[in-house]
């Protein structure tokens, strides 16, 4: 082999030896980065984050939470389908196994133009693919504020899911998917109230407290209507 020929090959030799050192080293790299990246990810901590909307979600994409300012809060999740349903709102919606709403957490507030302050807050507990069987809600607005806990019947779910077609064509007769059962908490005019009302809606008896100190008691008959009051003296 001539002097020239042999000193090419050495320096083919020397070639692809270094070509073997990059790709490795290149390839350690890349594997180091994956991993950093993903054990940073499943770890990541924060002091503070700025966002408008965060989205949770099981591996397979069903949303369980979501936590939202006014402008980009979601309408209604039915079987991890939304459905349009304005709430001028900000807050969280819990959702469950099926990516359908559950419940949720609202609140707004603001002092208009005239002075006249609009407020409320709400916690929801839903029924099974239908509205609120429990509402612990404050109102503040025109002037008058109320806050209480309400229990309701809530229509079956599977016979008649809320924003059906069936479910409103029988909200249009009257036939209101949520009744309410029992409200407990202060009213408009500062009176301490329990009211319980049967299956139709209507009240039946109210333990009420007046600001002034007044306890009484009434009785109503099936259309709603006073039948007697008891009070203490």
């Amino acid at each position: 082999m001539s002097q020239d020929l042999a000193k090419e090959v050495f320096n083919i030799k020397q070639t692809q030896k270094w070509l073997i050192i990059y790709c490795i080293t290149i390839t350690i790299i890349a594997i180091a980065g994956f991993s950093f990246g993903k054990f940073s990810v499943n770890n990541s901590k924060f002091d503070e984050i700025d966002v408008q909307r965060i989205n949770f979600k099981e591996p397979d994409g069903t949303i369980r939470l979501t936590i939202s300012n006014r402008t980009l809060f979601p309408g209604a999740f039915i079987k991890n389908k939304e459905v349009e349903h304005p709430r001028p709102m900000a807050g969280m919606l819990f959702f469950n196994d099926e990516g359908t709403e559950s419940g949720g957490l609202i609140f707004n507030g603001a002092l208009n133009d005239e002075g006249v302050v609009s407020s409320g807050v709400s916690l929801t507990f839903d029924r099974y693919q239908q509205d609120q069987q429990m509402q612990l809600l404050g109102v503040d607005a025109g002037g008058e504020h109320f806050a209480g806990l309400t229990f309701s019947d809530v229509a079956d779910g599977i016979e008649r899911p809320v924003f059906s077609d069936k479910d409103r064509q029988l909200s249009k007769e009257g036939n209101y998917a949520i009744t309410k059962r029992v409200f407990l908490g202060k009213t408009a005019t500062k009176n301490s109230l329990l009211k319980l009302m049967d299956a139709q809606g209507k009240s039946r008896i109210e333990f009420k407290v007046t600001p002034e100190g007044e306890s009484t008691i009434t009785f109503f008959d099936e259309n709603g209507k006073p039948l007697k009051t008891i009070t203490a003296s």
